[in-house]
């Protein structure tokens, strides 16, 4: 099969991976020979607005996909970098890292809103721009619902679902709820 990029690269948090996040992977497999998956908020702490670690990230998300499919899912770990240029460069030196030397690279995504300005910063890179998918939803009300004990079960592929009903039952899920229900919440998403 002739794809039309080499990698395709797919920016989020992924806090937690929904049926849109999925959607959207599976729209770049039809489309790239690999794909890209620049996991945000890398960084080794845990907080109610990135409640999973990379690590568990790349488990939840590897997990609702074919062994054929896994084989063509590559990650990138982003830390925060609270500065425009320097996370692009960030970006494109980690994407630079996994992917062939001149390997045609393409940027999925879609233009959510302001917060989506992100998908500009790349302009070297072709854009592949989505419509709002069916059943698109945002991460905040998911892990607010969770905080509170629900797993919204119609918003996530099986194995995310898995993945949730098994790390609530941590002590560090109890520490991120009572931390959410204690806690000011207006930086969750």
């Amino acid at each position: 099969m002739k794809y039309k990029f080499d990698y395709l690269v797919f920016i989020g948090r992924f806090q937690p991976f929904h049926l849109a996040h999925m959607q959207t992977i599976k729209i770049a497999l039809q489309q790239s020979q690999q794909v890209i998956l620049a996991l945000g908020s890398a960084q080794q702490e845990r907080n109610i607005k990135n409640p999973f670690l990379a690590s568990e990230r790349e488990e939840m998300i590897l997990s609702n996909f074919s062994e054929a499919d896994q084989k063509r899912i590559k990650f990138v770990h982003v830390i925060d970098v609270y500065n425009d240029e320097k996370w692009q460069k960030l970006v494109k030196l980690l994407v630079a890292g996994v992917a062939e030397l001149n390997a045609k690279v393409g940027l999925i995504g879609h233009f959510k809103d302001e917060s989506s300005y992100y998908l500009r910063l790349f302009p070297e890179w072709e854009m592949v721009e989505l419509d709002s998918l069916v059943g698109a939803i945002s991460a905040t009300p998911l892990r607010e619902a969770y905080y509170h004990g629900d797993i919204m079960e119609s918003a996530f592929p099986l194995g995310t679902s898995e993945f949730l009903h098994k790390f609530k039952n941590t002590e560090t899920y109890q520490q991120l709820a009572h931390k959410f229900k204690t806690n000011d919440k207006t930086n969750l998403s």
